[in-house]
């Protein structure tokens, strides 16, 4: 299980190969949302995403024989393109199964760096069928996009670097696909600063997470969003993590995520991707449950097509 020392561990391993990225602010988003504003931006963090994190801190707890046969994984992009750099800087090959509709920029970033890609359809029995398939014939290490105690620990080190620079914060918001991010979120607040609460956000299109929190068994996910790096189920890993660490999760339509997306990119003067704005479109959506207080929220990613959000924009 991951312990404290587990994160304070696997921060100090990743950090020669991650960004400690910066903690913007806003008075006119605070004046919009009623309350202080903290946006943590890992849309500024390698391959443009919190997933370097987890990726590398996976890579590295390989043993030297386990690295030498090559990792292997399925993601619709972010933790694909992580895992690629992160097995370039080792030295070995990377695996990747892509779902044919994954973002192209996304599969520009995995060739970039040096990954192989095996397009697959985009289902999750697609994934794993495919993913099965070339670990077979690879012989490659699999480091799962996010049910992995290696990659929750080093997503963990984004609210663990939050905590350290913002130590008042009332609230945390991340958002929720498999869990990675919110259960090591959910983590760094209980070890770091357990006066904090964790809130989760989701897409209404893709909302097994809160309909498993509300069953208490992992649900299925719908799949069906603008947040192309949410559309996954809860893992076995993640998923007891958010339920003794998170208090809430939060569901929103598209329309909302695009819109706080859109504030983000005109009042932050930033780029990020449908996915990372569905945290902010989670406060919005319940502005009176944050009144006043001091709310943290993780910018996931900044890796969308710019075409693509031109076209999300125009349709709001």
């Amino acid at each position: 299980m991951i312990t404290e020392q587990t994160i304070i561990e696997a921060h100090n391993r990743i950090k020669p190969f991650i960004h400690q990225t910066p903690v913007l602010t806003s008075g006119s988003l605070d004046e919009i949302a009623g309350c202080m504003l903290f946006f943590k931006s890992e849309n500024f963090q390698k391959v443009g995403a919190f997933k370097a994190r987890g990726a590398m801190n996976a890579v590295l707890s390989l043993s030297r024989e386990q690295r030498a046969r090559g990792v292997a994984t399925h993601s619709s992009g972010n933790h694909a393109q992580a895992l690629a750099r992160a097995a370039k800087i080792m030295g070995t090959k990377a695996y990747i199964v892509m779902p044919r509709t994954a973002p192209q920029i996304k599969k520009q970033g995995v060739i970039a760096y040096g990954g192989e890609i095996f397009e697959c359809e985009p289902t999750l029995k697609s994934r794993e069928e495919t993913l099965a398939t070339v670990v077979k014939e690879k012989g490659a290490h699999i480091i799962h996009p996010f049910n992995n105690y290696e990659v929750i620990a080093g997503q963990a080190t984004a609210a663990k670097e939050f905590f350290e620079e913002i130590n008042y914060l009332d609230f945390i918001i991340a958002p929720v696909g498999g869990g990675g991010l919110l259960s090591g979120t959910g983590l760094a607040a209980k070890f770091f600063s357990p006066q904090t609460i964790v809130m989760g956000a989701e897409p209404e299109g893709a909302d097994d997470a809160y309909r498993s929190m509300e069953s208490g068994m992992i649900e299925p996910s719908q799949s069906d969003s603008v947040a192309d790096g949410l559309l996954t189920t809860l893992g076995t890993k993640t998923f007891p993590i958010i339920q003794e660490t998170v208090k809430k999760i939060i569901t929103v339509s598209d329309v909302e995520i695009i819109s706080a997306m859109r504030l983000v990119w005109e009042r932050l003067k930033i780029i990020i991707e449908p996915s990372a704005a569905v945290a902010f479109a989670a406060l919005l959506k319940n502005k009176a449950q944050f009144r006043s207080k001091n709310v943290g929220i993780i910018l996931s990613g900044g890796n969308i097509d710019l075409e693509r959000a031109g076209k999300l924009f125009a349709s709001v």
